[in-house]
């Protein structure tokens, strides 16, 4: 008949998760977005609408990855605030 397979979406449980919210400045939107495609990092990015412009989903092996990423992100011209939040168990898909 056949069989389905279900797998995590984290491979690794050890893989540090986070979110993290971005405001941008003025009309620069899409010279971020086009700089923060180019992040390993970010596994997913989304424009969103409210008090911050774009969410970004991370992924990193430990906490100096998620440090650097976060600093880099910070760097990026265009961007005027962010707000990360760490992603500690999920509790539905």
């Amino acid at each position: 008949m056949g069989f389905t397979a279900r797998v995590r979406d984290e491979v690794d449980p050890l893989t540090i998760r986070a979110v993290t919210l971005i405001e941008v400045e003025g009309r620069s939107a899409n010279k971020v977005i086009r700089e923060l495609r180019g992040f390993p990092e970010i596994t997913a990015l989304h424009t969103t609408n409210g008090g911050w412009d774009l969410v970004a989903e991370l992924a990193t092996e430990d906490l100096g990855g998620f440090d650097n990423v976060l600093g880099r992100i910070r760097n990026v011209d265009g961007i005027v605030n962010s707000e990360t939040s760490l992603l500690l168990s999920s509790v539905l898909r």
